[in-house]
């Protein structure tokens, strides 16, 4: 530097009283006259105070450190001095979250850097997603057995780019593999260089000119992987693209963040040896027991007590309402109606708020007998702040331990909607006409089979490791009902769902479903389908009803078209679809009603003014069967409409099916969107059952009592049961001990949830399970066997 500069500098610090400064490693005199190289990088330390240790040097040492730090921007440089004034020791001191041996810096210690939804603290490669897609060569190559002119890989017109497979075709040939061949006979080297093409390059022979001359050429193949991920991103592709490539992508843990989701500074910082990552990855149960038993020093544990206090409070809750086997970095996604019914309580109760009315429908889903106690507690506390809590349930216990029951009926659809009884849970024990209280006396029970049927033929799971199951070897004998049981979180739906329905689903219909990890599946030469009947809507439009999904309603529009009076207007079946421009309103275009777009409030829906909410034109609601136009029919009740059709066998059966299942109240036309998930499941159920079956199905329903009353379950229970007499296999996941004890064999896990699960407690009858000591379920068997 100049000069002058440094002089300017000298005589300001010689003004702040101070004498000398150290400059290269070198004490000077201030008046010394030094010149600096510009070109190099300089230490200017400043000595603000010489101290000796006293008693009361307290104040003076902070005002020290203070003017230090201000003079320096944040550094400050400790020089220990021996008895000769000999320096000792020098430490090191900055208000900067830096490292000066490694350059290393990280950002403020802020809430936000912790948290996957902010800027600051979300991974900057995933954008705190903690998961990448990426195309998979399983789904890619579903079937090795085929060979690459056999459409081996499914991808098809995407996987390869223009003279790719000409290219590949001549690799082959120049490394003596056969592109007819099945892959599985070719050696490995063969399919990496399909998967991911080849590096080196590989020499072709081509002709140079009339004289037969030859010439080298390196050949590249870029890889069918490679290229799906360099040409099609998945998040930049078009509709179609996404549409035909979603089914070979999964997801996978960012390489950056390994799913911790936070950026690396984030997950860097520890609290008694556990990371925040360490800590999302725990169950719940698992981290509130590290929490209670956290080892700090008496400095920690001043700055932490508060907070520590109020994160056992917290997972206390969620512990107390049965949620302790999910892990804390659970995806919402994943969870069940009731796990996150369960996770809003939890919330609230730890609000702690006075004078509130709570609302819940049917907490008790998904939930064990054993945890159902938990879940009441929590239900109490809320109750005993000065709160109200009112409860949609048909649990009996629940139901027991209530101060007040409204019970509602007598029937469903227009046979309810009146109050039948209103009181103490013990007043309904005593009233006779309450058709809920004749099944809490036991006047009408849920039957016990006389007899369990064997088992012939069985599906067989070796070695099930997915999520939690502890390799399980497992066997499903068809011909009969099965029951798998446990409590939350002990493995059943990664079982039945992830391993036995998608395994195969995937053999037998060809699916491309992910199937959790086993090592083979046996037995599924014995049944020709397999069927999921879950409880998801069975349309996302209002254009979706009951009669549309099962199929009669192109039989009814089918008798429609052959009355005398369409046949002489030349009317076909068409005509009476609502979404056929000849038939249907014009104006509400055969939705019955109109939307109003409200903009920043919900849209609002009307009657249509034009057909009254009738959906067709004038002309289509001439034409009549007994009187009813085909608007009138889909405003029949579904016990209605089979009166009306009881000459007609392929409207008439499917009807008698609906009302087998408990929903005669249900509207034919009445919009999917406003079906409960039970109502949906028993739709479907009635779908499969009107259907010709061959004896050899096999059926999977996810706890189907869902919203279902102590009769409609009697009723659900005697469909499955004839699906059985007919010879096909019904595998249900279930908590209610009434469709447990039918059962004709149950598979118990346990014995808790999450890593405390996964493995079988018991296996066989009812009779068999409630005589293990060691199965949660068979304990409350006992009770309703006898």
């Amino acid at each position: 530097g100049r000069k002058g500069e440094h002089q300017k500098l000298f005589d300001s610090l010689r003004k702040e009283g101070f004498t000398r400064v150290r400059l290269e490693g070198a004490i000077r005199e201030l008046g010394e006259e030094i010149v600096l190289n510009k070109k190099k990088k300089h230490d200017i330390e400043v000595v603000i105070d010489r101290l000796i240790i006293k008693e009361d040097l307290g104040r003076r040492l902070t005002d020290s450190v203070e003017l230090a730090l201000k003079t320096s921007e944040g550094t400050l440089i400790a020089v220990v001095h021996d008895q000769n004034s000999e320096p000792v020791e020098e430490l090191f001191f900055s208000e900067r979250f830096s490292c000066q041996k490694c350059g290393l810096s990280i950002p403020e210690l802020t809430p936000q850097l912790f948290s996957f939804n902010s800027p600051q603290g979300a991974c900057q490669h995933c954008d705190g997603l903690g998961s990448d897609r990426f195309y998979d060569p399983d789904l890619i190559i579903p079937d090795r057995s085929l060979s690459i002119c056999q459409n081996a890989v499914k991808p098809g017109e995407f996987a390869f780019p223009a003279m790719g497979l000409e290219t590949l075709k001549e690799i082959f040939e120049e490394l003596g593999y056969d592109l007819k061949a099945p892959l599985n006979a070719l050696p490995e080297q063969a399919l990496k260089i399909v998967l991911y093409g080849t590096k080196e390059a590989n020499v072709a022979v081509y002709p140079k000119n009339s004289r037969r001359e030859t010439y080298k050429q390196p050949l590249h193949f870029e890889g069918v992987i490679p290229h799906l991920t360099r040409a099609y991103p998945f998040e930049n592709l078009s509709k179609y693209s996404k549409d035909t490539l979603e089914p070979f992508v999964r997801l996978q843990n960012c390489p950056y963040c390994g799913g911790g989701r936070l950026r690396p500074e984030a997950l860097a910082v520890k609290v008694s040896g556990q990371g925040i990552k360490d800590l999302c990855d725990m169950t719940i149960a698992k981290c509130l027991d590290f929490f209670i038993h956290i080892e700090l020093t008496p400095r920690e544990l001043t700055i932490g007590r508060r907070i520590i206090k109020e994160i056992r409070e917290r997972l206390g809750f969620l512990n107390d309402v049965g949620l302790g086997y999910l892990s804390l970095g659970r995806g919402s996604a994943t969870l069940s109606g009731g796990e996150t019914q369960r996770i809003r309580l939890a919330t609230q109760i730890g609000s702690k708020l006075v004078g509130v009315m709570y609302v819940l429908d049917e907490p008790s889903i998904g939930l064990h007998q054993r945890d159902n106690e938990k879940l009441l507690n929590s239900l109490k506390s809320m109750r005993d702040l000065g709160n109200t809590v009112i409860i949609v349930e048909h649990d009996a216990e629940t139901i027991l331990a209530a101060d007040l029951v409204l019970d509602l009926g007598p029937g469903a659809g227009e046979n309810g909607g009146r109050l039948v009884f209103v009181g103490t849970p013990k007043e309904l024990l005593k009233d006779k006409t309450s058709l809920t209280g004749q099944y809490l006396t036991g006047l009408k029970k849920v039957g016990v089979p006389k007899k369990r049927r064997p088992g012939k033929d069985s599906i067989t799971i070796h070695g099930a490791t997915g999520n939690n199951l502890k390799n399980l070897t497992v066997s499903f004998p068809l011909g009969v009902f099965t029951c798998v049981t446990g409590v939350s979180g002990s493995g059943k739906s990664t079982l039945v769902l992830e391993t036995l329905h998608n395994a195969a689903s995937n053999i037998l219909h060809r699916s491309r479903l992910r199937t959790a990890e086993h090592k083979k599946i046996s037995g599924l030469e014995h049944i020709d389908k397999v069927i999921d009947i879950d409880q998801s809507p069975i349309g996302r439009t209002p254009r979706s009803n009951p009669a549309t999904y099962t199929g009669i309603f192109a039989s009814i529009r089918d008798l429609f078209s052959q009355l005398p009076e369409a046949r002489a207007r030349g009317y076909r079946s068409g005509r009476f679809s609502f979404n056929v421009e000849s038939g249907r309103c014009p104006k509400c275009e055969g939705d019955g009603i109109i939307r109003i777009a409200m903009h920043f409030l919900p849209d609002v829906y009307v009657r249509c003014d034009a057909c009254q909410g009738q959906r067709y034109n004038r002309d289509t609601l001439e034409i009549k069967y007994s009187g009813h136009s085909i608007s009138d029919v889909l405003n029949m009740t579904v016990t209605e409409a089979s009166e009306l059709f009881k000459y007609v066998p392929s409207i008439r059966n499917t009807l008698l099916l609906l009302q087998e299942v408990g929903l005669g109240y249900i509207r034919l036309g009445q919009s999917s969107t406003t079906l409960s998930g039970g109502e949906a499941q028993r739709i479907k159920l009635t779908k499969e059952l009107s259907r010709r079956d061959t004896g050899r199905t096999l059926y999977i329903l996810d706890e189907p009592t869902t919203g279902l009353h102590f009769d409609d379950i009697n009723r659900l229970l005697d469909v499955l049961q004839k699906l059985v007499d007919r010879g096909n296999t019904v595998v249900v996941i279930e908590h209610n001990l009434d469709v447990i004890k039918n059962a004709d064999h149950v598979i118990d896990l346990g014995p808790e949830g999450g890593e405390g699960g996964g493995l079988i407690l018991a296996q066989g009858p009812p009779e068999k399970v409630s005589a293990i000591p060691e199965s949660f379920t068979g304990h409350f068997l006992k009770t309703v066997l006898k």
